[in-house]
């Protein structure tokens, strides 16, 4: 017939009750030494002790040991002092302190559920049943937390204001951004950024190849002195083969949103607040290539490497649409019909846009050149001379602005092919809109950071034509 398997003596560990494999020889989880485990005693409930008892047990049984209940008829027991145990050496089972609870020993079973509260010394209990007894569960500490560790659940609480890591979610971040358990380095903040204002929204993507994200923007809304709104949108990227570009886009975005929303709400108009506004970005730009703490007396090649980066910017005010920008970064017009051609409103400062403007190569020849994006124009200590463009547009029916870097339109170069891939809802959802382009970039290779801000223009149909000028 079939057995019940039984389980052996040393199937957990005395020390720390993980479970044993069969032929281990130490503990796995506390390392404790199976070998020094004394032979299990025999499988009986209670055992024999050779104290005297004053009258004598009922009906001539032996007592139980120490914690068994007494009966009323029993005189005190003397019971022999502990040994004092060497604490060099690993506690054998059994040898529990004075008063700790006392361990089962393994393949013991102790019956009398009922009598679970009873524990050594607490006279509870009567004489007249068994003398059987359920010990009291182990409460020892866990031997794999080191002396003097906090408890798992406050171990797993961080101090307030410290981060868990993304990867293993135990370890701590360090100032660093690494983590401190399994040195996982952490999302810098400006990896991923997104912001929605009222009818404005950007996003902005490290991407798959960079290792940080060196583009930054800045979206904000006002109202000109007549109370009618304006929306403000800037995008910087930073110049890779300078220093610090990352701060370069950053100081350059928040500059111009900055000159925005001093100027528009006093009245100037867009297109002269806009050129002003890129120019307190290149103000702040230079002014990071002398707060870097060097000398320039002690660094001759100071200025060869200046922070840098590139500027484009939107304002929607007053039924106008004026754009801004020095550098490669793009703005684009995309019809809600699009039945009706879209448009680039931007010419890069670029080499591949002077070659195509000086008559020696085509559109394709150019940007399919190894320097097509070697940049002619930017903002930085450097830059030859500033050269601000800006363009002012009167569209005549509703439609998309989307003003981005290099990092989306080398994935949508042409105005059809950046219209394909704007969401036929986005001008709904322009938050939706702009996280949907950067997909389409990062789906085509992310080689590059990648920033879009998207403004949903709408006008009533006011018939066919626009006004045009450039400064």
């Amino acid at each position: 017939m079939s057995q019940m398997h039984q389980e052996t003596a040393l199937s957990r560990c005395p020390n720390c009750e993980e479970p044993l494999e069969s032929g281990d020889l130490f503990c796995g989880a506390c390392g404790y030494d199976l070998s020094v485990v004394p032979a299990p005693p025999e499988d009986r409930p209670t055992i024999a002790m050779a104290a005297p008892w004053e009258g004598g047990a009922p009906g001539g049984a032996a007592a139980s040991g120490p914690g068994a209940p007494t009966s009323a008829a029993s005189g005190s027991v003397e019971w022999p002092a502990a040994p004092v145990a060497d604490r060099s050496e690993p506690p054998a089972p059994g040898d529990a302190p004075a008063g700790a609870p006392v361990h089962a020993p393994a393949g013991v079973r102790f019956d009398r559920p009922d009598t679970a509260g009873s524990h050594p010394g607490s006279g509870s209990g009567s004489g007249s049943g068994s003398a059987d007894f359920e010990l009291a569960a182990p409460v020892a500490p866990d031997p794999r937390t080191p002396a003097g560790a906090a408890a798992p659940e406050a171990a797993l609480t961080p101090p307030a204001g410290t981060k868990l890591c993304v990867a293993c979610r135990a370890g701590h971040v360090d100032p660093d951004g690494y983590c401190e358990n399994c040195g996982h380095a952490q999302p810098r903040e400006r990896d991923h950024m997104e912001q929605e204002l009222g009818s404005v929204a950007a996003v902005s993507d490290r991407g798959l190849r960079h290792h940080r994200n060196e583009d930054s923007f800045a979206v904000s809304t006002t109202a000109l002195p007549d109370g009618s709104p304006a929306v403000v949108a800037i995008v910087c990227d930073g110049v890779s083969s300078a220093s610090r570009p990352d701060e370069a886009s950053a100081a350059a975005a928040i500059a111009a949103n900055e000159s925005l929303l001093e100027s528009l709400p006093r009245g100037a108009h867009p297109q002269q607040a806009m050129h002003e506004a890129i120019v307190a970005a290149a103000e702040s730009v230079n002014s990071l290539a002398h707060d870097d703490g060097r000398a320039p007396e002690h660094d001759p090649h100071h200025h060869q490497n200046a922070p840098a980066c590139t500027l484009v910017g939107a304002v929607m005010a007053g039924g106008l649409l004026v754009v801004g920008w020095v550098g490669d970064s793009r703005v684009y017009w995309v019809p809600d019909d699009r039945t009706t051609p879209p448009a680039r409103l931007t010419e890069d400062d670029s080499w591949a846009a002077q070659m195509v403007a000086a008559g020696l190569m085509n559109e394709a020849e150019a940007y399919a050149d190894e320097r097509a994006h070697a940049i002619t124009g930017w903002l930085g200590a450097d830059a030859y001379e500033l050269e601000p463009h800006t363009a002012s547009f009167k569209p005549d029916r509703p439609g998309l602005v989307v003003v981005c870097t290099d990092g989306l339109w080398n994935y949508a170069e042409s105005a059809a092919d950046m219209a394909a891939a704007v969401p036929p809802d986005a001008h709904e959802r322009p938050l939706h809109g702009a996280q949907v382009l950067v997909g389409h970039a990062l789906d085509g290779g992310g080689h590059d950071n990648v920033t879009v801000a998207l403004l949903p223009f709408a006008v009533p149909p006011q018939g066919a034509g626009s006004a045009y000028s450039t400064a």
